[in-house]
């Protein structure tokens, strides 16, 4: 079973190397090994029907209990059938359907990494192995619905079931962990066969809730369904496998596969079957007010989606034959009636079902596919939707709520029916007022009508025989999610009783609705605001609310102050350790400490130096502090017996505190760049710090995870080592490669300081050439704007002359002294030009001893 699941990922790897081959004829061969895997499942069906579970073990990560075991008894049978069967043609449909599309390489690569995760999900029987294709097919979901990513439309519809789907998977992954921390194994044939009952476990109702959430938003239940319908804007081949057969089911299946074990739990049947109801007639309601054929298709499968899961929350034996029957039946009639749809679209041009019309002219072969499948999704006789059918009646009728969602199902009936009459008759009858003319209308290529086809001929023969079809597939499958051999059978024919009255009334009353559908669908316009504030605006709104609740704490512990950053870093460090060691570990404080009087002198030093450190108004008197501080540790170094460590840090120090001297003169001065407040603040936390940082020496001087090894190294430095110093005998020999990798980094420290201060370009050899060329690179550019300055000069001073002429000629009549002045002005104007000229030719004679000296130095450098 591994190996099947690996097959499909293989085959997906393998596509776009045979697509360079065969182009859009690489789905029909790629379908080939769904093929394959859909006849090896079957030879399973006479063993599993006889009682038999398959089981192969495979240990993944054995430490952490998570294993890749599969198992196949008669419900993952069903599931695995349906994925690879629909699969096979699914992935023949697309090869037509996306032909001549440049990106149908890409949609069958994701398609079949999808098939492989669903069908690795209903095979697992490890939880976290199980979660793991959970993921797995949310993502590839992901890529398939936002497959035609130039489309808004697409983009939106993806993220949104992307991260609903995937916010339950949180969920869901909670619940899974608190249920094997309750059953003691991650296995799930172990957890369903747990003598004790895990309803009375303090956890229950937290894990019961977190499975329910993953389940219901995977699954579209109410009020997580929004999402299913807005996905129809991806291909049809995606809607028609993922939304009919696959990934919608995934919910179910894992309801179903728990339901054994959690369906003893009251509180587990009243939500089941309380959302379960609320999602039928939810999706119902909302099917018969569309118009969208896929739409229409969505919101049924809602509603079938609801059935199931109310079905398993009545979790009698009747109820658990028409869970199988059901889920069997929807399968067959909507993935035939997913692909018609798309065959309608594809050659149409339109959806809308008030446009359609008049197509069984042009597409006869499909209006009757349509017409057959549409009987089974209204549960006429003799399509294996009826005999579903009126196994959920029958189920209503013996479950302990049948007398109040009684009405819940009779009204989701009788939409039904409407809905499937508008799907049979209103794009195939009628006037055509779609776009496209309607001459070019014709039958789409057989590849596309093969899918539609098989299913709607097993819908038939289902319904012809069920009684072969529930003993070999449902029954077993029922068996499965009742834990037990249920007593029952599938026949067409029951005789008449309560459920065939009931399922006529609901035909009857369904064809009645349809004759006054457009009527009534207009009528339900009146509801569209209350509609309009449903749940996906509250998906809306949490979005919403998920972009202003990032900008505020942005705002609050990103606003550009650093030391707004290390306070939040210190506090959430402090909070959370602090936590943690006043709830897990006891403190033993000894008071008996043998310290001499020299030794407090020492430490009280230090202590008195470190606050002087921090209060003093000095730079000089802070280095002094500082350096009294690490002077102060080196001497508590050598009075407990390791000199080396102290000779090492007075030598640090003493380096540090010249440094820092050294670079005094060029520090601003102080001054007051916090308040008082912000001060205090600040020493709060700087104390809140520093008493944690003492707890936690405390307690790792208290805490002996294991035995120490100081022991051994006092006894064996002498014996072993030869060396009486101990700390010497760890540096050198017990860590030795460490001291070497310390030695290493140093010396490549101190190369590079070396390098840097020694190395000069001027005086090094070989660099006499480039210096000359810079050089003479520089002194050209100097030359350029020396001379682009005197020709701005220059135009200057013939611009004032202008101007004094013009002035002179003008004042020819003043007086004397008013001559003297101008030719003054004039005088002064030449005296600067005069100038000027002087320190041109100056700069001028500058350059040409730079030249030459460039030239000495470039034949200095070739020689060299």
């Amino acid at each position: 079973m591994q190996l099947a699941v690996l097959v499909i990922y293989l085959a997906a790897l393998i596509t776009p190397w045979l697509f360079v081959q065969h182009q859009h004829r690489t789905a029909y061969i790629m379908a080939l090994v769904p093929a394959a895997l859909t006849i090896w499942f079957a030879t399973h069906i006479p063993m599993i029907a006889g009682g038999e579970v398959f089981i192969q073990e495979y240990q993944w990560i054995p430490g952490l209990d998570i294993s890749l075991t599969m198992v196949l008894d008669g419900l993952s049978l069903m599931f695995a059938l349906l994925i690879c069967g629909i699969g096979t043609l699914i992935v023949l449909y697309a090869g037509a359907y996306l032909k001549g599309n440049p990106a149908q390489n890409r949609f069958l690569v994701i398609l079949l990494a999808f098939m492989g995760s669903m069908l690795g999900l209903v095979l697992a029987d490890n939880l976290i192995t199980l979660f793991v294709f959970w993921e797995l097919t949310s993502i590839t979901s992901y890529m398939l619905i936002g497959f035609n990513h130039q489309s808004a439309e697409a983009r939106k519809a993806a993220l949104q079931g992307l991260i609903v789907t995937v916010a339950g998977g949180l969920a869901l992954l909670c619940g899974l962990v608190m249920l094997a921390s309750m059953a003691g194994s991650y296995s799930i044939q172990e957890i369903l066969n747990t003598p004790e009952t895990l309803t009375e476990h303090p956890l229950f109702v937290g894990m019961l809730i977190c499975l329910l959430l993953g389940a219901f938003t995977k699954s579209a239940q109410f009020p997580f369904h929004f999402w299913l319908p807005n996905a129809m804007a991806a291909p049809t081949p995606v809607s028609a496998y993922l939304h009919s057969a696959t990934m919608v089911k995934a919910g179910i299946y894992l309801l179903a596969r728990l339901q054994p074990e959690l369906g003893e739990s009251g509180l587990w049947t009243v939500l089941l079957s309380s959302f379960g109801a609320m999602t039928m007639l939810t999706g119902a309601f909302m099917a018969v007010r569309s118009t969208d054929l896929k739409k229409l298709l969505a919101y049924s499968t809602i509603m079938a989606l609801g059935t199931l899961t109310l079905l398993i929350g009545i979790g009698t034996e009747t109820a658990m034959i028409a869970f199988a029957a059901y889920l069997l039946a929807h399968s067959l009639y909507k993935g035939a009636l997913f692909m018609l749809a798309g065959i309608v679209d594809h050659e149409a041009g339109s959806r809308d079902v008030t446009l359609l019309g008049g197509l069984r002219k042009n597409l006869p072969l499909t209006a009757i596919l349509v017409a057959v499948a549409a009987l089974s999704l209204a549960g006429i006789p003799p399509l294996f939707g009826f005999v579903a059918k009126e196994l959920l009646l029958e189920a209503m009728l013996d479950g302990a709520f049948h007398s109040f969602i009684f009405v819940f199902v009779m009204v989701a009936s009788i939409f039904v029916v409407t809905v499937a009459s508008v799907i049979a008759l209103r794009p195939f009858f009628g006037a055509f007022k779609a776009p496209k003319a309607e001459k070019d209308i014709h039958e789409p290529p057989k590849a596309m009508l093969a899918g539609p086809i098989v299913l709607v001929l097993l819908s038939l023969v289902a319904g012809v025989i069920p009684g072969t079809v529930g003993n070999w597939v449902t029954l077993p499958a029922s068996n499965a999610v009742a834990g037990n051999v249920v007593d029952g059978y599938l026949a067409l024919w029951h005789g008449l009783n309560l459920p065939l009255l009931l399922s006529g009334i609901s035909i009857t009353l369904g064809l009645l609705l349809f004759k006054y559908w457009d009527t009534f669908r207009n009528r339900l316009k009146v509801l569209d605001p209350i509609i309009a504030r449903g749940p996906e605006r509250g998906y809306f709104w949490f979005m919403d609310a998920i972009v202003w609740v990032a900008e505020w704490q942005t705002h609050i512990l990103q606003n550009g102050s650093m030391r707004n950053y290390l306070r939040t870093i210190v506090l959430v460090f402090v909070g959370l350790t602090g936590y943690t060691l006043i709830s897990r570990y006891q403190l033993h404080w000894n008071w008996d400490v043998d310290l001499y009087f020299h030794e407090f002198i020492t430490v009280g030093i230090l202590v008195a130096a470190a606050i002087a450190a921090c209060v003093t108004r000095s730079r000089l008197g802070s280095v002094a502090a500082m350096g009294a501080v690490g002077f102060s540790v080196a001497l508590i170094f050598i009075l407990f017996s390791a000199p080396d460590l102290g000779i090492t840090q007075i030598l640090v120090e003493t380096l540090t505190v010249i440094l820092l001297v050294l670079v005094l003169f060029r520090l601003p001065g102080f001054s007051n760049v916090s308040t008082t407040r912000e001060r205090i603040r600040d020493a709060v936390v700087a104390l809140l710090v520093g008493v944690l940082i003492m707890f936690l020496i405390m307690i790792t001087i208290d805490v002996q995870l294991f035995e120490p090894i100081s022991g051994y190294m006092i006894e064996n430095s002498y014996t072993l080592a030869h060396g009486r110093n101990i700390v010497n005998v760890i540096l050198v020999d017990y860590r030795a490669l460490d001291t070497l990798g310390e030695i290493f980094v140093l010396a490549l420290a101190a190369m590079g300081v070396y390098a840097m201060i020694k190395f000069n370009p001027a005086t090094s050899p070989g660099a006499n050439h480039y210096a000359g060329t810079l050089i003479l690179e520089e002194k050209k550019l100097a030359e350029k704007d020396i001379i682009h300055s005197l020709e701005e000069i220059h135009q200057k001073m013939l611009e004032d002359q202008n101007i004094i002429s013009v002035g002179a000629m003008n004042n020819r009549n003043s007086d004397e002294d008013g001559d003297e002045e101008q030719e003054t002005l004039a005088s002064s104007y030449d005296e600067d030009r005069d100038h000027d000229d002087s320190q041109a030719a100056k700069r001028l004679e500058d350059d040409e001893r730079g030249k030459k000296d460039a030239a000495q130095s470039d034949e200095e450098g070739k020689k060299s």
